[in-house]
């Protein structure tokens, strides 16, 4: 039974770095209960450093800082493709310098800049580039985190950026609700095990913290992610938009959960 009505959909999914990325496991999620998949990478090194993974499926390279390489990627799946019934946007930057995490005063206005155009005004961008060949229910889902106002120091001026993406979501819903019903939301999952994220300085420490808070003891899988965006992806979600949903598995209820407790006052 194809409960989630996604069988022969077309779903052009952003993102996809190695086998550890949301986006891949998006993919193949999406592949396992019959959508046709078109991939999307950054670089033709990237594609190369795919070659195995990415055998036998359609795809394309775009670097999303470029508006020129989104349209010409646009234009190519066009060539094939007269429909398409979903995008996926699971691409994060964060232009940190050679000096490392500071504090978040100190921000550079290019590294802020830079960081909210590959990760927030892509998603606008590839929105408005596939207006023309998004069916006229798509859904559209990006990847965004459970919270954007704890201010967790190794995150920095990342959090800022994925508030804005966040606010993307109800902007894109209203003006693309002038000439359609596609639909905008995020998945917003807490820490993940993720080559990205492994990059981030101290971030080890806080996926294991997280993996103590949160209350059935282990941390949100990649996979977990994956299924949720394949739900909103699908029209068993037509009615969700404009929204983000967190997927924490409760991280944000226990913060204050005795043991924890404990151990803190324990160590002071």
């Amino acid at each position: 039974m194809d409960f989630l009505q996604l069988s022969e959909k077309t779903i052009v999914v952003f993102g996809v770095a190695n086998k550890k990325s949301v986006a891949w496991h998006i993919g193949k999620t999406l592949e396992d209960v019959g959508a046709k998949v078109i991939y999307v990478v950054r670089s033709p090194q990237r594609l190369e450093s795919l070659k195995k993974l990415m055998a036998n499926r359609e795809v394309y390279v775009c670097d999303v800082e470029f508006e020129d390489q989104i349209e010409a990627v646009r234009d190519q799946i066009a060539t094939k493709h007269s429909k398409i019934d979903g995008l996926v946007h699971s691409i994060a930057f964060a232009a940190y310098d050679e000096t490392g995490i500071k504090p978040f005063h100190e921000t550079g206005k290019q590294q802020f800049l830079r960081t909210i155009d590959i990760s927030c005004f892509s998603f606008v961008a590839i929105s408005n580039a596939f207006k023309e060949l998004l069916s006229r229910d798509a859904s559209v889902v990006t990847i965004s985190i459970s919270t954007t106002t704890m201010a967790s120091e190794n995150y920095g001026f990342m959090a800022p950026v994925k508030a804005a993406l966040d606010s993307s979501l109800a902007f894109l819903t209203k003006s693309f609700s002038k000439f359609s019903d596609i639909r905008f939301n995020a998945v917003a999952p807490g820490l993940l095990k993720t080559s990205a994220s492994a990059g981030i300085p101290g971030y080890v420490d806080a996926y294991l913290y997280a993996e103590q808070v949160i209350p059935r003891g282990r941390a949100v899988s990649t996979q977990e992610v994956a299924d949720a965006a394949c739900f909103l992806l699908s029209p068993r979600s037509s009615g969700i938009t404009a929204q983000q949903l967190v997927i924490d598995a409760g991280m944000a209820i226990n913060y204050f959960d005795n043991s924890i407790i404990k151990k803190v006052m324990d160590t002071d």
